[in-house]
């Protein structure tokens, strides 16, 4: 199933019915949920663009053709060409038995969908249900099930299903960056976080929301949101008003005072019966979702924010995954490793292996290997390239086109393979295969207190910052994605990051 260029739905103009007039003095008694007779577009229902269904869509055939192909695939491999009767019944309930479990575990909820880690959660709950659900009906039923079948049946499902997902989220990501594929958004609150939250969706636009029109307190009425395009179209309590108008899909509120539980209360009713979707933002940054939880205290809803885990059984386990990752790396990687050695010796002088000083976990200084890419006066050259870099905001020197790089090295910037002798340095404990980017003494001299947190963990070998524009970042861009890995840091993040540096390396964007 393909997922075709749908564009961003326009505001309604002729034939829409008019939008209840915003009321002065605010909301003046309590609100009745809107019904098809007050607004021709609102149904009761939560109203799905045509891009979504058709994503839902296509993950269910996804999901049914990852469980066909793990089915054929165990076959094959436990009974060869031979064809069994038994084995084809069972494999045969096995698709739909699949695409039932992944949409109980929620793989297929529209707020899932296309979020990464949280849809790849719901793959792997499901493969974990589906073996309890096969497991008790084959005791129930006393049913005879080949354990080969299953054992590699539902991992195969559970891997096919991700790659499927992989596959149609770089789909929709592609239509977002056109301006297609977008959720279509009110935003409310005062004029500085609203516009905030303007500049952060337009800048990820792989996230899909665009904002339509602002709302805000201080600035009602008509004109321009300051320092965006997006247009004020009244106060904040004409927010429903103007998202019924626009026919947008969401109403997204930012937290002040103006809008708290009174509020947010009221607004939710004008929205019942609408299909609009209320977004509220609890004013935490790069704080992810799994450390968040609505707890209700005497009718209250609180968001609790759990403690990041900086140490403990996990970082264990962390730490036991890099170090076996990373002596296995080694081996396998043995003769590669060898060969840049080589050709690092015979393309200029000066040793192979670079050595700089970088600093680690709390603070501790630590010796850094890379393969060396630049020719060995290379400091001495860098005050005559001051004008040419592309962190003038950070301390931070990049240079696109460095003239100081070698021919080999070029190709090694390329692909990170420079990089492989950081492998060393997760051996010894000094950094791990996932974190943040290996500061330099004379950057830890500049940070504030909020930047410093980025020493609570290890440097690593790669991060969020190497997925996502490398050396295109600047020094700001670059700082909130390591705290934000910092703040959010879990083995499932680290996969997600392992799986996306593949990806990165081979379109070798953004580095130089």
């Amino acid at each position: 199933m393909v997922l075709h260029d749908v564009g961003v739905p326009t505001p309604r103009t002729e034939g829409t019915p008019p939008a209840s007039p915003p009321r002065a003095g605010g909301f003046d008694r309590p609100v009745a949920p809107r019904t098809a007779a007050g607004h021709g577009t609102d149904t009761g229902r939560r109203r799905h663009p045509l891009w979504l269904r058709r994503y839902q869509a296509a993950t269910v055939v996804s999901d049914l053709l990852a469980a066909l192909a793990a089915g054929a695939l165990a076959h094959a491999v436990r009974f060869g060409t031979e064809v069994v009767p038994s084995a084809l019944q069972a494999l045969s309930a096995f698709p739909v038995l699949w695409v039932a479990v992944v949409a109980l575990a929620g793989g297929h909820r529209s707020a899932h969908l296309g979020t990464g880690t949280e849809e790849y959660r719901a793959v792997l709950r499901a493969g974990v249900q589906c073996l309890a659900v096969v497991a008790l009906l084959s005791y129930a039923l006393m049913l005879s099930v080949s354990r080969g079948l299953v054992v590699i049946a539902l991992p195969g499902a559970v891997l096919l299903s991700a790659v499927g997902r992989h596959v149609l989220r770089r789909r929709v990501h592609r239509l977002r960056a056109r301006g297609s594929c977008l959720r279509t958004v009110v935003a409310v609150g005062r004029s500085i976080p609203v516009a905030d939250l303007v500049r952060q969706l337009d800048h990820d636009r792989h996230c899909g929301m665009t904002v339509l029109a602002a709302c805000v307190p201080d600035a009602p009425g008509s004109g321009v949101l300051a320092g965006t395009d997006v247009p004020v179209l009244g106060d904040l309590q004409a927010a429903a008003a103007v998202a019924r108008r626009l026919d947008a899909d969401t109403v997204a509120v930012t937290s002040s005072s103006e809008t708290a539980a009174v509020y947010l209360r009221r607004l939710s009713w004008e929205l019942e019966g609408s299909g609009i979707e209320l977004l509220v933002a609890p004013g935490l940054m790069e704080v992810a979702g799994p450390r968040m939880h609505v707890r209700p205290f005497i009718g209250l809803p609180l968001v609790h924010v759990e403690e990041p885990v900086f140490t403990g059984p996990t970082r264990l386990v962390k730490e036991f995954i890099d170090r076996t990752a990373a002596a296995l790396a080694v081996v396998v990687l043995l003769p590669l490793l060898l060969g840049v050695a080589l050709a690092v010796r015979l393309d200029s002088a000066g040793p192979v292996l670079f050595r700089q000083q970088r600093v680690g976990r709390l603070g501790t200084d630590f010796t850094m290997l890379k393969f060396r890419t630049m020719v060995v006066d290379a400091e001495q050259r860098r005050a005559e390239l001051a004008d040419r870099n592309r962190n003038g905001d950070g301390p931070l020197f990049k240079v696109a086109d460095d003239p100081r790089v070698t021919r080999v090295g070029r190709v090694l910037r390329r692909y990170s393979l420079d990089e492989l002798p950081q492998l060393l340095n997760v051996l010894t404990g000094r950094m791990s295969l996932v974190g943040p980017r290996p500061p330099l003494p004379d950057e830890v001299a500049v940070y504030d207190d909020s930047v410093a947190r980025r020493l609570l963990v290890k440097p690593g070998l790669t991060g969020l910052w190497q997925v996502s524009g490398r050396s295109d970042l600047t020094w700001d861009e670059a700082v909130r994605l390591d705290l934000r890995y910092v703040e959010n840091w879990s083995l499932a993040l680290d996969l997600q990051i392992v799986w996306k540096t593949f990806y990165a390396v081979t379109r070798s964007s953004g580095a130089y």
